[in-house]
């Protein structure tokens, strides 16, 4: 799997790569019954999924990866989503290629498919900082722009109107990308 994108350089970012992401904590929020903070031994300890797939980039390159993590459905049973939540935003450590928060929306309905995941692992070791340590989103159905790496946090919402420029996401934003942009 190729390196690329703009790497988060927040010095928040910089302490957590440094100390192994002792401290880090992925907060699940927004319209869910249990809001959780979890750190990476915890994440662990869920039930841990793991999958084989090809990812096709748009820039032209493929390639094969075992991934291992926790799956989106057990996320979504550990923080029960309100029925109003119809997306899934997720929050990036790295900022967009004009600054700013690089974030994207994901349908709710995407989070239970089977192959839908936070890996913490690629290739049965943990992920770096060039494959996004320490958490990043696999969404089998979506191009590889929305699976959103160095994830920060995570937060179920209605819309997505009042996020960012209110397109769905960093790159709908910024460039002619549409959030109805699955594979």
């Amino acid at each position: 799997m190729w390196h690329n994108g703009k790497y988060p350089e927040s010095t928040e970012y910089k302490t957590l790569l440094a100390t192994g992401f002792a401290d880090y904590r992925l907060q699940v929020s927004g319209l869910v019954k249990n809001p959780v903070e979890l750190d990476l031994a915890q994440l662990h300890d869920l039930a841990h999924h793991e999958q084989i797939t090809q990812h096709f980039c748009i820039q032209g390159w493929s390639g094969v990866a075992k991934w291992g993590g926790v799956s989106m459905q057990t996320i979504i049973d550990l923080v029960q989503p309100d029925p109003e939540a119809k997306w899934v935003i997720f929050y990036s450590f790295a900022e967009g290629s004009d600054g700013g928060i690089y974030y994207d929306a994901q349908p709710i309905e995407q989070m239970s498919y089977h192959l839908t995941m936070l890996a913490y692992d690629m290739n049965n070791a943990p992920l770096t900082y060039g494959h996004r340590a320490p958490l990043r989103l696999r969404n089998e159905v979506q191009l590889g722009f929305k699976l959103v790496k160095w994830i920060k946090g995570i937060e179920f919402v209605k819309d997505f109107s009042h996020i960012g420029g209110g397109e769905g996401g960093y790159n709908n934003d910024h460039e002619f990308f549409g959030y109805r942009q699955s594979v």
